[in-house]
């Protein structure tokens, strides 16, 4: 199995920019797929925003989370961008840059969820506990992350430091079913949190944060994992 300085050593931007033009492609359609399910309902605001303009703000943070993980993680696989910006900080930096944009999105879907005034289906005896059991299920499952993939390795280490590439896979909690926690089980907390509040506009963000982690699973971390672990190849 290559080490990372091997694949920095061969790296060319055919490499740092595959499954990038479908991303692009992907995101497109996805974006304008949603906004066009966005609906303003009765213009309702909270602090400023209709449950609408909460989601909008949400996709446009999740958009912004993202393009930023998609260029760091593959310039800093191949050509140790933050590491040579900022030495054993690098991690700590940009810890400080992707925990914010992840924390925005549970935020901007609830806030979306509690301005909104367009109701999903109108069957609260249906919603609410189909919500707080994909809730429970997703705190379960950011537990398992933080208890056995840990925080670092969440962070995209295995791009920074050999040491965390080399770690076993995965195994307790959530990963004894699934190898992708996070993505899989982690992210329908935000369709719980929609379902709670009964919100059509809170629900189109979760579709989109879902569908859209996904894109970004196939055409960024993909690539990723088959050159940093031989097993994925």
């Amino acid at each position: 199995m290559a080490t990372l300085d091997d694949i920095r050593k061969h790296s060319t931007w055919g490499q740092v920019l595959e499954g990038q033009p479908q991303h692009l492609i992907l995101l497109i359609l996805l974006s304008v797929g949603a906004l066009s399910l966005f609906t303003d309902g009765d213009g309702a605001r909270l602090l400023g925003l209709t449950g609408a303009g909460w989601a909008r703000l949400g996709l446009g943070l999740v958009i912004t989370h993202q393009v930023v993980v998609a260029v760091v993680f593959r310039l800093q696989l191949h050509k140790n961008i933050l590491s040579r910006l900022f030495g054993r900080r690098d991690m700590r930096v940009w810890a400080a840059i992707f925990l914010p944009l992840l924390v925005a999105r549970p935020i901007t879907t609830f806030m979306a969820g509690w301005a909104d005034d367009t109701p999903i289906t109108g069957l609260r005896w249906i919603e609410i506990p189909l919500g707080a059991l994909l809730l429970v299920v997703a705190a379960w499952a950011m537990r398992s992350t933080l208890v056995y993939f840990t925080l670092p390795r969440a962070l995209g280490g295995d791009h920074f430091r050999e040491e965390i590439r080399q770690l076993p896979k995965v195994k307790g909690g959530v990963f004894d079913y699934t190898d992708n926690g996070m993505y899989g089980v982690v992210f329908l907390g935000l369709w719980g949190i929609a379902l709670l509040f009964g919100s059509w506009n809170a629900l189109v963000l979760a579709l989109f944060q879902h569908a859209y982690i996904w894109v970004h699973m196939y055409t960024v971390e993909g690539p990723d994992i088959r050159r940093l672990y031989s097993w994925a190849a």
